[in-house]
């Protein structure tokens, strides 16, 4: 059984068949470990360390990616047919659906803004040691409109909606939810944000000319 063999190899490493468990069910849950997130992520991102050939291995029977990002150290999840930046593409076969509900028009909409928000504080070295950007709720409403020729939701609570999705995918992050109406609030742009916007992608959507850029994103939703 898949089971023993999996106990027997966790054996040298000192991890239990629960604890491994823990680590698997966490990525296939929220599809991103990111250390910095909380003492529990960091925990499990440590023990992923320890047995991050098995968890591979294990992943792999059923084609699941993998992408390991060991210098903002994230791991993040990919269903089978699924492109991911920075590694060869590998054909899976036909699939339509991933594990998780795919993010709607809303959610894409921001996630591409705030990938051009992300690349142009890079360009101009606003990035700190842990790889994140933050910019004001403000600025990111302002690039919405200015790029989408449309403004965010003027509703409160789809905003938030929004920006939760986004955080539970570890793309943003931000503390106090009932301030995010308020023009002085921020958010953190996290490293993974480029996991899901590749550079080749970030080309078309941001090029020099900004204008060009406006109807590159437009023309992708």
């Amino acid at each position: 059984m898949i089971a023993d063999a999996v106990i027997e190899s966790l054996k040298p490493l000192n991890i239990t068949l629960e604890e491994f468990s823990e680590v698997v069910i966490r990525l296939l849950d929220y599809g991103v470990i990111t250390r910095d997130k909380s003492q529990v992520e960091a925990k499990l991102y440590d023990r992923f360390l320890q047995c991050a050939e098995l968890v591979e291995d294990y992943f792999s029977i059923i084609r699941v990616r993998l992408q390991h990002d060991t210098k903002f150290c994230f791991i993040r999840v990919y269903p089978p047919g699924a492109v991911v930046p920075g590694m060869i593409d590998i054909d899976d076969g036909p699939f339509s659906n991933g594990f998780r509900v795919k993010p709607s028009q809303q959610d894409i909409a921001a996630i591409l803004v705030l990938r051009v928000e992300y690349e142009k504080s890079l360009r101009e070295g606003q990035v700190d040691d842990k790889g994140c950007v933050l910019i004001p709720l403000e600025s990111l409403a302002i690039s919405h409109n200015n790029l989408l020729k449309r403004p965010l939701p003027d509703s409160h609570t789809e905003r938030l909606s929004i920006f939760k999705r986004l955080r539970q995918l570890r793309l943003i992050d931000f503390n106090i939810d009932d301030d995010l109406h308020l023009n002085d609030s921020w958010i953190s742009i996290q490293p993974s944000i480029t996991s899901f916007v590749s550079d080749a992608a970030l080309s078309e959507l941001y090029p020099a000319d900004v204008s060009v850029a406006g109807k590159e994103i437009h023309d992708v939703l």
